[in-house]
């Protein structure tokens, strides 16, 4: 039967065990990393060369640009009513919600029902 590898180091490339060996026998120098270098070159490919002219600035405009006509919203005046008087507010609900809508417990069917009693009595 064969044998199966179950070392955990077995993800390391060949070069890259080379570059290990060689850097540990002196006879590579270790490769130095400038991140923040790579970092500000990597700037210079984030942005395309469309973009750096007004070319760019226009097709991001025609792309982003609504397909539709959208209206301006307009401020309609909603004057606020500074009677304080409670009958206006009960008007205004019963316009939202008229009496007699099923589910709605008025005064009249409380007190019928106080009147009726509790089921089975």
């Amino acid at each position: 039967m064969s044998e199966i590898n179950t070392e955990s180091n077995n993800t390391q490339t060949f070069d890259a065990a080379q570059i290990t060996e060689s850097v540990e026998a002196g006879e590579q120098k270790l490769p130095k990393v400038d991140v923040s270098a790579d970092y500000e070159a990597s700037k210079e490919f984030s942005v395309s060369e469309i973009d750096r002219t007004s070319a760019g600035a226009e097709a991001a405009a025609a792309a982003t640009a609504p397909k539709f006509e959208i209206p301006a919203p307009q401020e309609i005046p909603m004057p606020a009513d500074t009677s304080g008087n409670p009958a206006d507010f009960l008007s205004m609900a019963k316009e939202i919600n008229p009496a007699g809508v099923p589910g709605n417990v008025t005064d009249d069917l409380v007190q019928k029902a106080i009147e009726l009693g509790t089921p089975g009595s």
